[in-house]
């Protein structure tokens, strides 16, 4: 997993370094010791969706059996009810295992999520500082740390099953989102590089599943998805702001330098090398076309525009 995990974050080059901006990804752009990984990250999918399917539907079935319906209503956490009902002195076997499951799908998002900020700001629409990492332990540590504080300010809210229906709707409908793009860019662009390529069958049916449960979703809690869709949208003054007003003011540019600078050394962050090659240069031209940055060094006075010393 650990390689899936390095396949995913990939190598940014090392340009934009002060700037609101940062460079884009080539298909070829992942860690060097990610090895085999079209044989690994499909190995990884068809093990473990079988698996937790396999164990959720036979737990539930062990629910169903040793339960009555009135038990499974009235029971606020059914699986410490079903180890009270079976287990007898052994019943506190339950909430452990229920502690640590929830501790490992916290872990799971935990990584998930910050390298959702940290490929956000790969792409540059997120400051800078957050596709660096510790230059030892080459964790994003300013993604992490962006992840924390947007957590702690969620859960500022009383009502956390208002909360979990929030994000679960925003996510779930980016999913689709991000799924129907895989099936746009099969159409659009049906030559570039892909690592790992299926049939178009299983996109086209996970996203007729996808709909159905979206509109049921609208249809069934309208208020919550609303309310999901409009917390949604407050990313799009940001991303006007950061990212589609390139001539920002000198003042803004200096803020983010200064950010990025402190950052840098609070967190002993830095972008990570670049590979080498043809492709990933290509790839660097094409998205300085698409980017520019917020911020923009000024040359030394010694040095004229080309970097050589001036006689």
């Amino acid at each position: 997993m650990g390689q899936l995990f390095q396949c995913a974050v990939g190598h940014p080059g090392s340009r934009h370094l002060h700037s609101w901006e940062a460079p884009g990804l080539g298909p070829d752009n992942h860690h060097g010791d990610c090895t085999d990984m079209q044989r690994n990250l499909p190995r990884a999918i068809f093990i473990s969706i079988p698996l937790v399917t396999f164990v959720y539907v036979f737990a539930n079935v062990a629910y169903v059996t040793a339960m009555s319906p009135q038990e499974l209503l009235a029971s606020n956490a059914v699986a410490v009810t079903f180890g009270e009902k079976l287990l007898g002195v052994m019943a506190w076997i339950m909430p452990i295992s229920v502690a640590l499951s929830t501790f490992g799908g916290v872990n799971g998002s935990l990584f998930t999520s910050s390298r959702l900020f940290f490929a956000g700001a790969r792409e540059g629409h997120l400051p800078s500082v957050l596709a660096m990492i510790h230059v030892k332990r080459c964790t994003p540590i300013p993604a992490l740390l962006f992840t924390c504080i947007s957590t702690l300010l969620m859960l500022v809210t009383s009502d956390m099953y208002t909360l979990i229906n929030y994000v679960g709707f925003i996510n779930y409908l980016f999913y689709g989102v991000t799924v129907a793009g895989q099936i746009v860019l099969r159409w659009k662009k049906p030559d570039i590089p892909r690592p790992i390529k299926i049939n178009l069958l299983f996109p086209i049916i996970y996203l007729l599943f996808w709909a159905f449960l979206l509109v049921f979703s609208l249809w069934s809690e309208p208020v919550v998805c609303g309310i999901g869709l409009a917390i949604m949208l407050t990313g799009v003054p940001v991303y006007f702001l950061g990212v589609y007003w390139q001539h920002k003011p000198k003042c803004f540019s200096d803020f983010i330098e200064l950010l990025t600078l402190v950052s840098q050394k609070m967190c002993v962050v830095v972008y990570p090398e670049a590979e080498s090659g043809s492709e990933t240069e290509e790839t660097h031209e094409d998205m300085e076309e698409q980017q520019q940055p917020i911020y923009q060094p000024t040359p030394h006075k010694d040095k004229d525009v080309g970097g050589q010393p001036q006689s």
